[in-house]
C-alpha cells in the first residue's frame, strides 16, 4: 500500500465500518480539454454543450453510498467523500468547468431517484447490467468482477461461490450480487440459503465481522481493500483470488439526458487519453480494472 493510500484509508475506513469546481477562463483549451501535461483543465466546447439546466445551476449531482472503500467512503470528518469515484468526479468536473457533487443516497433507489429528476445522476460502483438500461444510460468507466468475503481464518471452509449453499450470507439491497445470490440460491436444492437484504455495505460488513453470516459478495477492488488494509485485514479475508462475472461500472444518467451522458463520456475519454485517469487509478491501486475507452451501455 503507498503512504498516500495508507494515509487516506487510515482516517476513513473506521467510519465504513461502524456504520471540484470551475477552471478560470484562462485555463481553457479548446482542443482536448487537456494540456500536454496531462493537467486537467476546462474544455470550453463540452462546457457549452451540457444541458442547460445544469450550467444555470452550476453543478452536476451524482447520488452515491459512501460506503465501499477505495471507491467511495467517508473521510475522518464524517461529511467529506473519499475514493477513486470521488477523485473521477472532480476530474470530470474540472474537464467540464463545472462542480461535480457527491450526495449520499441509498443504493437501491437510485436508478428510480435519477429517473426522477432529484438527483442527475449515479456514481456509486454500479454494475452496467441490461435490466439497468432500461431505467438509465450508463458511462462506462471501471471493469470488474465479484468476490466472495469471508471472516478472517475463513472457518466455513467457504473457497467458491456452490460453497454458500447452505449458508447465510449478506448483500446490499438493489446491487448486482443480490441478484447473483438469488440465482445461486435458486441451484442449491434442499440445502438452500438465507439472504440478508441490507441497506448499506457498511451494514453488510458489520454482520459479516460480527458472525451473523457466513460470507458477503463484493467487487473485487473494496474486497481486496478489506482483506489487505492494516486497518481490517485482521477481521476479513478473500475465500479466494476468483473473480466472478466481471463486468463494467458506470456513471447512470437518465435516459432521456443524452446531453450530460454525452459530455460525461466526452470528458471520461479525456481522461483516459490525457493519463490522468490512469494516474487516478494507480493512486488507488486499482489499474488492473482499467478501460482504454469511455463506452456507452457497454455492459
Amino acid at each position: 500500500m503507498t503512504p498516500l493510500r495508507r494515509t487516506i484509508a487510515a482516517t476513513g475506513l473506521a467510519l465504513v465500518l461502524a456504520a471540484g469546481g470551475c477552471t478560470r477562463a484562462d485555463d481553457t483549451v479548446q482542443a482536448g480539454g487537456l494540456d500536454a501535461t496531462g493537467t486537467v483543465t476546462m474544455d470550453q466546447q463540452l462546457h457549452d454543450r451540457l444541458p442547460e439546466a445544469v450550467r444555470a445551476r452550476g453543478l452536476i449531482r451524482l447520488v452515491t453510498d459512501a460506503s465501499y472503500a477505495p471507491m467511495e467512503y467517508f473521510a475522518a470528518d464524517g461529511r467529506t467523500i473519499i475514493g477513486f469515484d470521488a477523485d473521477l468526479a472532480g476530474a470530470l468536473g474540472d474537464v467540464l468547468g463545472i462542480r461535480v457533487e457527491m450526495v449520499v443516497g441509498a443504493f437501491d433507489t437510485a436508478l428510480d431517484e435519477v429517473a426522477a429528476g432529484t438527483y442527475d445522476g449515479v456514481l456509486s460502483s454500479m454494475t452496467d447490467t441490461k435490466q439497468r438500461q432500461a431505467k438509465a444510460d450508463f458511462v462506462d468507466y471501471l471493469s470488474t468482477g465479484t468476490s466472495i468475503l469471508v471472516q478472517r481464518g475463513n472457518v466455513k471452509g467457504i473457497t467458491e461461490l456452490d460453497d454458500l449453499c447452505g449458508q447465510t450470507v449478506a448483500t446490499e439491497k438493489g446491487t448486482y450480487q443480490e441478484e447473483m445470490l438469488q440465482r445461486i440460491r435458486a441451484k442449491c436444492g434442499a440445502a438452500g440459503m438465507s439472504i440478508h437484504r441490507l441497506v448499506t455495505n457498511a451494514d453488510t460488513l458489520m454482520e459479516l465481522r460480527t458472525g451473523r453470516v457466513a460470507a458477503v459478495l463484493q467487487d473485487y477492488p473494496p474486497a481486496s481493500f478489506l482483506a489487505t488494509d492494516e486497518r481490517t485485514s485482521a477481521f476479513f479475508q478473500l475465500a479466494s483470488d476468483q473473480q466472478y462475472e466481471t463486468g463494467l461500472f458506470g456513471i447512470a444518467v437518465a435516459k432521456d439526458d443524452t446531453a450530460l451522458r454525452d459530455c460525461l463520456r466526452a470528458a471520461l475519454q479525456r481522461l483516459i487519453d490525457s493519463g490522468t485517469y490512469a494516474d487516478l487509478l494507480a493512486r488507488w491501486e486499482l489499474s488492473a480494472s482499467a478501460v482504454t475507452e469511455a463506452t456507452v451501455n457497454g455492459g
